[in-house]
């Protein structure tokens, strides 16, 4: 066994083929020792959970300390990730059982060798279906931490990056590039000039989105639910009436049919080059997030409170924000606005496991991972052999879910 893991070690190093992969492959044990040492010097600070109505579950792990909670919520995530990935990769228009499928993708990482490599089942799984699914868990990934993170900073479990106009304005600045450039077959093929043209233009329209959200909905330092929900409508109104103009303006009509594609959420064709493109932006924000996880867990008992405690509100208030928006932007330039998948995750592990962001924040990574390539196996299986827009799906599923938070809220939610 240890042979195997040491093997697998050394193929995940040397898959790494540039210094900027190489320098990712050994910052991730670094910065997992950091998020161990910082949970344990920090787990003297008071919780939300302390303050917060439990449900069952959380009443139960809140018995535990807070490292032994982030191990047992953590390992139980993976492992349903590894199994939505499992049935994702058998379903599609030829169905391969799941038994072959796991072996497969252990094979693949190196925790098995007795799988065929030359086979076509090892090849539809790790060469057309695997690289699909780690788009769909990375953008998950992303959308989640960047919901977790908003609704801890505002307060609110109604926050979330589509919600609030940060989806619409990375999709308005996508958009803009796309049609300044009048390339967008170069965008789809990865062109060099357009691989950082597109993530900046989007977390350049995400920020500014934010910040005009934030600042509309801020009264005596405090965000107003009702103001961020209201803002929140009329720029995603704005932003979108913007984004048609645009649209209506280009002469290409197969690019326009492929930007409307992209609009509603899409992962259909999308590969390694997108994993690769974004994985950076995504993994380094969601670490340096984590990083914040104490003062997060201080702000949501209250501003003035965590001011008194030492954190320095307007200061990680602006980090946080440009950090979350920077990774929604990143999975909105690849994957389009899928939405809700910020809103869903969250808001239902906090339920279950309580609102430690020291814990939440790395389970909603994961949770969002799972959720999103679930909702893409069903997308791909409606309408075999075509492929449904994931955004579709999501929204199918997160539009009565907001309906359902919004009833909940309605004493919070104040009239003007």
């Amino acid at each position: 066994p240890s042979r195997r893991g040491v093997g697998a070690a050394q193929r995940l190093f040397l898959r790494a083929s540039n210094p900027v992969d190489m320098a990712g492959f050994l910052f991730i044990p670094l910065f997992l020792a950091s998020i161990v040492i910082r949970i344990v010097m920090s787990s003297a600070v008071i919780s939300p959970v302390e303050n917060t109505s439990r449900s069952r579950p959380a009443f139960l792990l809140a018995r535990f300390g807070v490292l032994p909670r982030l191990l047992i919520i953590c390992s139980a995530l993976l492992i349903l990730l590894f199994a939505t990935m499992t049935f994702a990769a058998a379903t599609g228009s030829t169905h391969i059982p799941y038994g072959d499928v796991a072996d497969s993708l252990l094979q693949y990482i190196g925790l098995n060798r007795d799988v065929d490599t030359t086979s076509s089942t090892y090849r539809i799984v790790t060469i057309v279906r695997l690289p699909g699914l780690m788009v769909a868990a990375l953008v998950g990934a992303a959308l989640a931490c960047a919901g977790a993170t908003m609704q801890g900073l505002f307060r609110n479990p109604l926050a979330d990056p589509g919600v609030i106009g940060v989806s619409a304005g990375a999709s308005l600045g996508v958009v803009l590039a796309i049609t300044q450039t009048a390339m967008l077959d170069e965008l789809w093929r990865i062109n060099s000039s357009l691989l950082w043209r597109v993530p900046i233009a989007a977390f350049v329209g995400a920020m500014l989105s934010a910040c005009v959200v934030y600042l509309l909905s801020l009264q005596r330092g405090r965000t107003n639910l009702a103001a961020l929900l209201l803002a929140g409508i009329a720029l995603n109104s704005v932003l979108g009436a913007i984004t048609s103009v645009l649209l209506l303006r280009s002469a290409d009509f197969s690019a326009m049919r492929s930007v409307l594609s992209w609009l509603v959420g899409s992962l259909e064709g999308r590969g390694w080059d997108y994993f690769h493109a974004v994985k950076w932006p995504i993994l380094f924000s969601a670490a340096l997030i984590m990083l914040y996880t104490r003062d997060l867990n201080l702000m949501v008992i209250g501003e003035e409170s965590a001011q008194s405690l030492g954190v320095n509100v307007p200061r990680v208030r602006l980090i946080l924000l440009a950090l979350s928006s920077l990774t929604t932007a990143s999975a909105v330039s690849i994957a389009g606005p899928i939405g809700f998948v910020g809103l869903i995750v969250p808001h239902m592990l906090r339920l279950i496991i309580g609102p430690d962001h020291r814990v939440l924040l790395p389970a909603s990574l994961i949770g969002g991972a799972a959720f999103l390539v679930f909702a893409d196996a069903i997308a791909r299986s409606v309408i075999a052999p075509e492929q449904l827009p994931v955004g579709i799906v999501t929204a199918l599923l997160g539009g009565p879910f907001f309906l359902f938070l919004l009833w909940r809220n309605r004493r919070r939610i104040a009239v003007f």
